[in-house]
């Protein structure tokens, strides 16, 4: 979307009329630009956006956009001091700018939100859209004291701090293995994580949210969002709020793990005790009855076989009717 298309959208997000001529005047540019931009607002985003004659244009509903000062107002003194927030109109993909820096020396703590993000990737290659306002997407770039093979669960230990901010919004939301935060059993938001470094040295991870606030717009799978359970905060209060837990959770799993969070993550986890089933990017599926997950963050499956152990990789679970 062209720079002045977002700049009309900010405006508009307040959720009032605006003319096209005063419009005009503020961007310095003729009232056909504003419109053919009003136009690209609707093509790009899925928007609806309102033109009434005498009043101008208006969003069919408004959002907040997000601020980083409003952010920063509501980080936690030790996330404040850990964490360095930038906000973007729009990117390719959060967690691809900041893998970028992470490979430049970019600041530990570094956490990068967007209103659009063009190329949002969800975990298996998974594409993840949402239209500007609709939710929450960031990603932080956390730098770890342990290496690589040590940062098993990593995934899950996000989760619990997902679901700690959430269910203190009200949403009794519950985490599916490995990195889904579901609402009414459907998906409201997804994590991906990507490391960086070497194997046997401190370890550089970008960890990407995608959360949904209200309904995103046409994806591929069942999804959930807050305000269909009646719950609509404020984007950057529920951003900082999720930064808290965040900057909490990961500092303690850098100094003990995932064991330290285990206990936590199982009473949130949506599907224990429940028949699932597993499948491959190659192999037949597996039945069985999700029994929990080991220190290390692996699935605990009872299968005919026994009690089996899955790793997150290819592995995809559903629970069974």
């Amino acid at each position: 979307m062209s720079p002045l298309a977002f700049d009309i959208l900010k405006l508009l997000a307040d959720g009032r009329f605006h003319s096209g001529e005063a419009m005009a005047g503020l961007f310095g540019c003729s009232r056909t630009l504003i419109w053919q931009a009003v136009k690209e607002i609707g093509e790009e985003t899925g928007i609806d956006v309102f033109s009434v004659r005498g009043q101008g244009y208006r969003l069919a509903e408004a959002f907040e956009i997000l601020d980083v000062t409003k952010i920063r107002a509501g980080l936690e003194r030790a996330a404040g001091e850990t964490l360095t927030v930038a906000v973007a109109d729009q990117v390719d993909s959060t967690n691809t700018q900041l893998m970028a820096r992470a490979a430049s020396g970019g600041l530990h703590g570094l956490v990068l939100a967007a209103e659009v993000q063009t190329a949002g990737r969800g975990r298996l290659g998974r594409r993840w859209s949402m239209r500007p306002g609709c939710g929450l997407t960031f990603s932080v770039l956390w730098r770890f004291e342990r290496t690589m093979s040590e940062l098993s669960g990593l995934s899950l230990a996000v989760g619990v701090a997902l679901a700690r901010s959430l269910r203190r919004a009200g949403a009794d939301v519950g985490l599916k293995w490995p990195n889904d935060v579901l609402l009414q059993d459907a998906k409201m938001a997804g994590i991906l994580i990507e490391l960086s470094g070497e194997a046997n040295g401190p370890a550089s991870v970008v960890i990407g949210v995608g959360l949904n606030l209200t309904a995103p717009g046409p994806v591929d799978q069942p999804v959930a969002c807050l305000a269909q359970v009646g719950i609509r905060p404020s984007r950057n209060a529920l951003l900082a709020a999720l930064l808290n837990d965040l900057h909490n959770v990961l500092s303690e799993f850098d100094g003990k793990g995932f064991d330290a969070l285990r206990e936590e993550w199982l009473g949130f986890f949506a599907h224990l005790d429940c028949p699932v089933t597993l499948t491959f990017s190659h192999g037949e599926p597996v039945n069985g009855v999700a029994r929990g997950v080991a220190v290390n963050g692996a699935l605990q499956v009872e299968t005919l076989r026994g009690l089996e152990t899955f790793h997150a990789g290819e592995v995809s679970v559903r629970r069974l009717a």
